[in-house]
């Protein structure tokens, strides 16, 4: 006959799970740890070899670094002249480019950066020039790797808007710009940066005293930049933004208006420790 589990039972006489079919909590298996979140880190992938007519070389990587709210993108680059195995440190400069997904996110210098969008896989392609004195090597080309990024995206702690984002030609434009800390990171300095285009007559001003027009050259002949604007701020609390409103005066010829915010992150005496974010890109018309 065949065997059944067998069922406890109460004093009331209720039936409870059959101990067959009971785990003990102490038997099961522990649950696997969370992975912990990737730190920051320098990502390098050999992205190409150039050569020239009389057997020179140079092997050049790309480089994503994500130790920052920034990507930044470099191209570090080992020369070697015909019939010398020894390899040279040489000097890459170019422009590079990134995309995700088919879709173009920004192009810049050599080195450079931009902010950084997030995990992904990302293809960078740099156009460059590879030199080296010791090896006689002056080399041109493009140079293309894939790059898979798993740093998490930092949350932003800082943010910088404008009310309005396009200006009028011959006339002047009254625009409010919000920087925030929404965060318990940083302390309440904060530096806000306008600039237009050169010669093209372009001003921007303020009444806010914690703002002004940088000052350049030399004494005597020192004068202030009009298409240019420098706010420093110094209470910023999370919770309680900061407004600075300024006027952009445009003539005949248009000009755009770029905007940054730089921020502190203080740890104790370390000098690197702020952040850039663009601000927002006024455009003309």
């Amino acid at each position: 006959m065949p065997t059944r589990p067998t069922t406890l039972r109460t004093l009331a006489g209720a039936a409870l799970l059959p101990l067959a079919l009971v785990t003990p909590a102490w038997g099961r298996p522990a649950p696997a740890p969370a992975p912990a979140p990737e730190s920051p880190a320098t990502l390098c992938a050999a992205a190409g070899t150039l050569r020239g007519a009389h057997g020179e070389q140079a092997q050049i990587s790309l480089c994503a670094d994500t130790g920052s709210p920034r990507l930044t993108i470099s191209a570090p680059a080992s020369c070697r002249r015909a019939g010398v195995r020894v390899r040279y440190a040489c000097r890459s400069e170019g422009t590079w480019t990134v995309r995700h997904a088919g879709k173009t996110l920004d192009t810049g210098t050599l080195p450079g950066s931009r902010l950084y969008p997030g995990p992904g896989t990302y293809d960078i392609t740099a156009t460059v020039r590879v030199r080296s004195t010791p090896s006689g090597v002056d080399l041109k080309g493009t140079v293309q790797t894939t790059l898979s990024l798993t740093t998490p995206k930092a949350k932003a702690t800082h943010s910088v808007t404008a009310d309005r984002a396009t200006l009028r030609r011959n006339a002047t434009t009254t625009l409010t710009f919000t920087v925030r800390r929404d965060s318990d990171q940083g302390d309440g300095n904060a530096r806000l940066g306008l600039i237009g285009e050169e010669g093209t007559g372009v001003r921007i001003a303020t009444a806010d005293r914690r703002c002004v027009n940088p000052l350049v050259g030399r004494y005597p002949a020192q004068t202030r930049l009009a298409h240019s604007l420098d706010c420093s701020l110094t209470e910023l609390q999370p919770g309680h933004p900061e407004k600075v409103t300024v006027r952009v005066t445009v003539g005949a010829k248009c000009s755009t208006v770029v905007s940054k915010l730089g921020y502190w992150l203080p740890q104790g005496q370390a000098l690197e420790t702020g952040g850039m974010l663009a601000g927002p890109l006024l455009t003309c018309r």
